[in-house]
């Protein structure tokens, strides 16, 4: 599933194609690829003619276009957009740019004409072979905070599906702080901890293992026993391994994740722990030691580990 690395890839891409022009025409091939968006197809597509994209905005895993209406008015009247295009990727959504007669690709569910643009492909294409993504027009409402919405935007505003997702570490409103505070009063394990969308958002199972690898804490780590110390610790490694993955293009092991021009990530060959069982520790075998990736079952997935300098805690069996 593309992690926060991948959605800020084709956000960024998305910003650089596709803002400052207009939605010229939308066509709905799969209804199952809009069942998010409260309304008919038809009401889909009348929604989105001749809108104006303003922005690529994301939190965390969930990306959104503002949107101006046709009219070149807000409504309610404002400073900024009421309404935007909200996509989930799911485990296997792409947002392509292609030119209008590029082949229709196999999984292809929806296709937005936009307005002519020097030397950019004139159609934004939403492929899902899994069907577990999709698109919606909705309303925007106020952040909690009264910060801006996400990266790419200085609107305090979000739609509401997302309203509840916390702040991202790639967020320059993100506060550890507050972070640490709430973990230390649950009752839950780190990994479990990392990958709850409305306590720190983006983090999925490859970027939660990687991050706890390089702050040397194994994931079935108490929250309640962490100190400020080590919180900070976890919280930079997840910040410096997403920036990595990012400066790489995602994480990408099958055609599934691609970027708006159809390019594979390239940071799984950098991965130190996910996928590695029974290879060797790089840490481990850099200070002299040979200790070797495990492999423990979580949450009907995979955590990977070193069981040396990510010692299994006190009480908890090692798989």
């Amino acid at each position: 599933m593309p992690e926060l690395p991948e959605v800020e890839v084709v956000r960024s891409g998305l910003e650089r194609w596709a803002v400052g022009r207009r939605i010229e025409h939308a066509e709905v091939l799969d209804a199952r690829s809009i069942r998010r968006h409260d309304g008919a197809p038809s009401h889909f597509t009348s929604s989105l003619g001749g809108a104006r994209i303003n922005a690529a905005v994301r939190r965390g895993k969930y990306l959104w276009l503002l949107l101006e209406p046709a009219g070149g008015e807000t409504d309610p009247p404002g400073p900024f957009p009421a309404t935007a295009l909200l996509a989930h990727l799911g485990m296997s959504g792409q947002l392509l740019l292609e030119e209008p007669d590029a082949p229709d690709e196999k999984h292809l569910k929806v296709r937005l004409g936009l307005s002519p643009s020097p030397g950019m492909p004139d159609e934004l294409r939403f492929v899902d072979q899994r069907i577990f993504g999709g698109l919606s027009v909705t309303s925007l409402v106020p952040t909690l905070d009264g910060l801006p919405g996400g990266r790419g935007s200085e609107a305090p505003l979000l739609p509401g599906e997302v309203r509840n997702i916390a702040r991202d570490l790639l967020d320059p409103h993100f506060d550890p702080e507050a972070v640490h505070r709430v973990l230390i009063r649950r009752r839950s394990t780190v990994k479990r901890a990392l990958l709850d969308q409305n306590l720190l958002s983006g983090v999925g199972n490859i970027y939660a293992d990687e991050a706890l690898w390089a702050a040397r804490l194994h994931g079935e780590r108490s929250t309640a026993t962490l100190r400020r110390p080590e919180t900070f610790r976890l919280l930079d490694a997840c910040r410096e391994v997403m920036e990595r993955a990012l400066a790489a293009g995602g994480t990408s092991f099958d055609s599934l994740y691609v970027n708006v021009n159809g390019a594979s990530g390239y940071f799984s060959r950098s991965l130190n722990a996910y996928g590695r069982e029974g290879q060797p520790c790089l840490r481990c075998a850099a200070e002299g030691r040979e200790t070797f990736i495990r492999r423990a079952s979580f949450m009907n997935r995979s955590s990977y580990f070193c069981p040396k300098c990510q010692p299994v805690p006190r009480g908890r069996r090692a798989e």
